[in-house]
């Protein structure tokens, strides 16, 4: 990724008007990671990682471990100590989100992932921070390890009425999209009921104001492929979505809808347990 923004994003900044904005804001987005990132990152006990499978579907999933478990071993380079997800090929292009409910921080780390004795690593092609908008605080409880309880992932082509509740309640969800030269991970917030279920195929929400770099909406100007990743912070239930998703642009602001083609709920998907929400005060 040679520049900070592709046409997708240019297009959705030139359609809002932003484009001063954004070209400033985008000074921001480099390759290196800075001490204070490399801290950063070896305090979270979460990543959300970006990545397309062997049929080319974009997914979001959650990667935890103790705090180190993500940790800069260079400059360039962040060292993870877990499995590329199956069916994700060595030399891919992932994009990752670490973000810290408990200072409303986050950082997103784009680039290449290898396997590797650990894990695999990540040569960092867009480095940078996001402003904390939308971010619910949260004090982490600990983690609970897996039980023989936990259960087997639960696969389906479309939300079941379980599922679509906890959508309606959810306060945050991660969104992985595909750039014509990689992956990317944002964060979107709001109170619960900001994601609307409008059946069990598609679902809707709108698109708060931003910092104007349009990278997700951009991305989904380019490649619809889409991936979403809700978290019950209190039990750990993991619900992953992949699919298509578009945005529409109407003098009420911008709605982006998402068509559901896969699922997979994990009942016992992430150890952590998190407290209840202080909402962000920026939500509407």
């Amino acid at each position: 990724m040679n520049t900070a923004y592709h046409s997708g994003s240019l297009a959705v900044q030139a359609r809002e008007g932003v484009q001063d904005l954004a070209a400033h804001v985008g000074r921001s987005i480099g390759n290196g990671i800075r001490p204070v990132a490399a801290a950063f990152l070896e305090a979270q006990p979460m990543l959300v990682l970006g990545a397309a499978d062997a049929g080319g579907r974009v997914w979001a999933r959650l990667l935890t471990g103790a705090p180190g478990f993500v940790r800069a071993t260079g400059p360039h380079t962040v060292s993870v100590a877990a499995a590329l997800p199956e069916g994700t090929p060595d030399g891919a292009p992932v994009g990752t989100l670490a973000l810290d409910p408990r200072t409303r921080r986050r950082m997103r780390l784009n680039g290449t992932a290898r396997t590797s004795p650990r894990g695999f690593t990540i040569e960092a092609e867009q480095v940078f921070s996001n402003c904390p908008k939308y971010l619910q605080k949260r004090e982490w409880y600990g983690s609970e390890p897996a039980g023989p309880e936990a259960g087997a992932a639960r696969h389906g082509e479309e939300l079941t009425p379980d599922q679509a509740r906890g959508i309606g309640a959810a306060d945050t969800f991660f969104i992985a999209t595909a750039a014509p030269d990689g992956l990317d991970v944002s964060h979107r917030g709001g109170n619960p009921g900001f994601v609307q279920v409008d059946s069990p195929r598609e679902l809707s929400w709108r698109d708060y104001p931003g910092n104007a770099m349009f990278l997700t909406l951009g991305n989904l100007e380019s490649d619809g492929r889409a991936g979403l990743l809700f978290l019950d912070w209190e039990t750990g239930r993991t619900l992953r979505l992949t699919g298509l998703a578009h945005t529409e642009y109407g003098p009420e602001g911008r709605v982006t809808r998402f068509r559901v083609h896969r699922t997979v709920e994990l009942p016992a998907g992430s150890p952590l347990r998190w407290s209840p929400p202080e909402y962000s005060p920026a939500n509407p």
